[in-house]
């Protein structure tokens, strides 16, 4: 059970968060970005640089994740990825990703791409708040919660 953090665009708040549980509950966390990240001194907390380049770390990510991982992304396409892969994905917004409704979400995010792309839409997502960051926080530790009691119930006597 690990966290993969899609770090070029995760909001340092969510970082200093993710830093915080990792450190409380003793769960791998590894950032993946295309710059050196800086990251606490802990054998849980760890970075990987991949090389620039369109969706290089996504890619990476979904290479190194397994089925009972929880990958941190505002990126759809990558969300997409990770749940077709058994994993779980998080927005930092504090929206999960399922097999529910991934598919929505990706065929919004592609209309509204369309839309932007034709210059009828401008502008993006409203900026990240104090709101965004609570609901984030929840459904981290029910992950984190869920996931342990899995690991628990799963190691051999």
């Amino acid at each position: 059970m690990q966290i993969w953090v899609d770090a070029d665009a995760c909001p340092g708040e969510i970082k200093e968060l993710l830093f915080k549980a990792a450190k409380r509950t003793s769960t791998k966390m590894t950032l993946v970005a295309n710059q050196p990240m800086s990251t606490p001194k802990s054998d849980l907390i760890d970075s990987v640089l991949v090389p620039a380049g369109l969706d290089v770390a996504d890619q990476r990510i979904v290479e190194l994740l397994s089925a009972e991982d929880l990958v941190i992304t505002a990126d759809i396409p990558l969300a997409a990825d990770v749940v077709a892969k058994g994993a779980q994905a998080l927005n930092p917004r504090g929206t999960m990703y399922t097999d529910e409704n991934v598919g929505e979400r990706l065929a919004v995010r592609n209309l509204l791409d369309e839309l932007r792309t034709g210059g009828e839409i401008t502008g993006g997502p409203a900026g990240f708040n104090a709101k965004d960051k609570q609901a984030f926080a929840n459904q981290l530790d029910r992950w984190l919660t869920m996931a342990k009691r899995k690991q628990a119930r799963n190691k051999p006597l």
